[in-house]
């Protein structure tokens, strides 16, 4: 957390909310550390995703181009038994739309796609991730929490992005000052028997560990 607390004082803090997927390139402003898309997810889909046993819900680490995201996507349902129908079309379509933006956002190559099913406190200290920016989405479960850094502390405030809402975070890598001074965190849900289902995307130059290709 060095990075932060040498130049905390000028640090970028600003978070923007709109309601408009096209207006995320918000997000690229110099104050600008994150960015939420406040958004609801259709009702069908929150009934149909919350009712799936864990072991149906895709799960997978991979880099692809963006343009192979509906592919890799697609196959990692089929191999987690996660049921054919309207809603995980919504979902597949979904995940292939924020991957079309953020990489059009970042002007990325390739993408490091994660599906996390995650049931424990899994990054529970607050952090900046070590990308040059990052984009999360909860489809199932709560959403990420983030605040102001504080050293030694967790935030004085802590705000969690609500489920269905895809947040962009600049990394310690985004590459224009001023550095973030926004911190994030999984919610801690071990022992409450919450299944969460994450969406990440990281912005990729070139592939660094395995790839799919299309």
């Amino acid at each position: 957390m060095n990075y932060v607390r040498e130049f905390v004082q000028d640090a970028a803090i600003g978070v923007s909310v709109v309601d408009r997927q096209a207006d995320l390139d918000g997000f690229l402003a110099p104050g600008v550390a994150a960015a939420i898309w406040q958004r609801p997810l259709p009702s069908g889909f929150h009934a149909w995703i919350s009712e799936l046993t864990p072991l149906a819900l895709p799960s997978c680490r991979i880099i692809v181009k963006p343009e192979a995201v509906r592919d890799a996507v697609t196959e990692v349902c089929e191999d987690a038994g996660t049921p054919a129908g309207i809603w995980r079309d919504w979902f597949i379509d979904d995940v292939v739309s924020m991957a079309d933006m953020f990489a059009g956002l970042m002007t990325a190559e390739f993408l490091r796609v994660r599906l996390d099913v995650v049931t424990t406190d899994a990054c529970r200290k607050f952090h900046i991730d070590q990308v040059t920016a990052r984009l999360l989405c909860t489809y199932r479960g709560t959403g990420t929490q983030y605040g102001l850094y504080a050293e030694d502390a967790e935030p004085a405030l802590v705000e969690t992005a609500p489920t269905g809402a895809p947040i962009l975070l600049r990394g310690t890598l985004w590459p224009d000052p001023p550095v973030s001074g926004l911190v994030h965190r999984s919610p801690p849900i071990a022992g409450s028997g919450e299944t969460r289902l994450l969406l990440v995307l990281d912005p990729m130059e070139r592939p660094q560990e395995h790839v799919a290709l299309p």
